[in-house]
């Protein structure tokens, strides 16, 4: 299912000046917005303006609703395998741009070239190429007992994504939607919009129906708000944070739409007993690896390392070294490991967290607030470690965001259980032993919609969600298909 996506070369330069997108996307065409304001795509790297696109209003959304919920019937009427094929021809279409949405994602958000055309390119094609393979296996009718019960397409969905993972986020959405048969409305984050408008591009040069797929950006208070509140929307999908969340589930209850959402995480990363020597060594370094992937910009991190109180001094020495081997640096540089995070507001936010916990106690080993030497350009984080952390305190009860890992000591068993397991969120795990049934059974006990056992990586095809205030539904693989589905008994 995986796409062989383009490795051409990428000069960093091939934008010259301001790239300019100031139109939406609305009822198969480049639509003026209704206002005449604009947002300010950001450099990560160099903090100037790289592009620039619509701030939208109520009113633009008002229009692509209308277009949606147009479009709807004759879409949701189409054959299934004529939907999966259109899946397959996104995934096709944004392969063969892979080049330019990398390079404008390594720009925007500071993801390191490499992994933007790894990570944030390739998954999105694997996720449309697997609802077009997803398509001939789906059944939507089965026969109980004489009644019919049916899968029908829930109708006009809005998709809000965040900044992170920019088109991954899109195509979770986006891609299980047009399968089923819904038609979209999609508000992309502003800070990162511009993967958003290849895939816009990419299919209106498909031809597809007007209204199955719109694009209005613009802020959440506005735009996000107005998709949320819609009475003409069917069913909102939100990624972000979790008091984003929250607000969009208030809005979306005064129609009863249905609301999925992921939301933040908080993940625990424990070292079981067993661990050490050359594991404990590969541990360490795999869990730092892990909190800091797109410069700790990932709700599914593993923030928290929760160790054994006796090995305690070797994970600091190992985290230490490990932390001080990672490269920041231009995302375009072969030789950087961690990128600047995506704003000066997020940097700061970082920076926030860091002083917070050195007030609260915790042993700085490395990082800081203080800026990478030779990066005092740019929104750059040192990558930073704490040790000997309260499980209660801020910095491992919130969502950094951020290059910050904190190492939490415990006793036994039964109190990493509680560690891992203390905070609100419920996104993901992980869970280190040379014995995989111990880890299993441990994994068990983990409230989180994903564990990820020995350093395992994502796999795009299984379910991906959380409990808690990590959010509700699940995206990805098979599972996200159904939900976008209705159900109907017909007797």
């Amino acid at each position: 299912m995986t796409q062989q996506l383009s490795t051409a070369a990428v000069d960093p330069r091939h934008h010259q000046g301001v790239v300019v997108r100031d139109r939406h996307y609305i009822d198969g065409q480049w639509t003026a917005p209704s206002g005449q304001g604009h947002i300010d795509v950001i450099d990560a790297t160099t903090g100037e303006v790289m592009a620039r696109v619509p701030e939208g209003a109520p009113e633009d959304v008002d229009a692509a609703v209308a277009a949606a919920a147009a479009a709807f019937p004759a879409w949701s009427a189409l054959p299934l395998e004529d939907r999966a094929a259109v899946c397959r021809q996104i995934a096709d279409g944004l392969n063969a741009r892979g080049a330019e949405i990398a390079e404008f994602i390594s720009r925007e958000l500071g993801t390191p070239h490499v992994l933007a055309v790894a990570v944030q390119t390739g998954t999105p094609l694997t996720t449309f190429a697997s609802m077009a393979d997803f398509g001939p296996e789906l059944s939507l009718e089965e026969e109980i007992g004489g009644t019919t019960v049916v899968k029908e397409a829930i109708g006009v969905v809005g998709a809000m994504t965040p900044w992170n993972f920019p088109l991954h986020q899109v195509a979770a959405k986006v891609a299980p939607a047009l399968l089923t048969g819904c038609t979209v409305v999609l508000k992309p984050s502003e800070v990162c919009p511009m993967s958003a408008f290849v895939l816009a591009e990419v299919i209106d040069e498909l031809g597809l129906p007007p209204g199955v797929f719109n694009l209005v950006t613009g802020y959440g208070p506005v735009v996000g708000e107005a998709i949320a509140a819609h009475p003409d929307v069917d069913m909102v999908s939100l990624t972000g944070s979790t008091r984003a969340g929250r607000r969009v589930g208030e809005l979306a209850a005064q129609t009863v739409k249905r609301v999925t959402l992921e939301l933040g995480g908080k993940g625990a990363n424990v070292l079981l007993d067993d661990v050490d020597g050359a594991d404990l060594q590969a541990a360490v370094g795999g869990a730092l690896g892990n909190c800091y992937f797109n410069a700790g910009q990932a709700c599914a991190a593993l923030t928290r390392l929760v160790v054994p109180r006796s090995r305690l001094a070797d994970v600091e020495r190992l985290a230490v070294a490990a932390a001080e081997s990672f490269v920041p640096g231009d995302p375009f540089d072969p030789a950087t490991t961690v990128g600047p995070l995506v704003s000066d507001v997020q940097r700061e936010r970082v920076r926030e967290y860091i002083s917070k916990g050195i007030e609260e106690g915790a042993w700085l080993l490395t990082g800081g607030v203080e800026p990478p030497d030779g990066l005092d350009q740019g929104y750059f984080v040192r990558p930073t470690v704490f040790t000997d952390v309260d499980p209660r305190s801020v910095i491992a009860q919130e969502e950094i965001f951020g290059p910050v890992l904190v190492i939490i000591p415990y006793d036994d068993e039964d109190h990493a259980v509680e560690i891992a397991n203390g905070t609100a969120y419920g996104l993901t795990s992980g869970v280190w032993s040379t014995d995989r049934d111990r880890a299993a059974a441990f994994a068990r006990r983990m409230r989180t919609g994903v564990v990820f056992i020995n350093g395992a990586t994502l796999n795009p095809l299984a379910p991906f969600g959380g409990y808690k205030q990590s959010g509700n539904g699940r995206e990805l693989g098979r599972l996200a298909i159904d939900e976008f589905l209705e159900v109907k008994a017909v007797y």
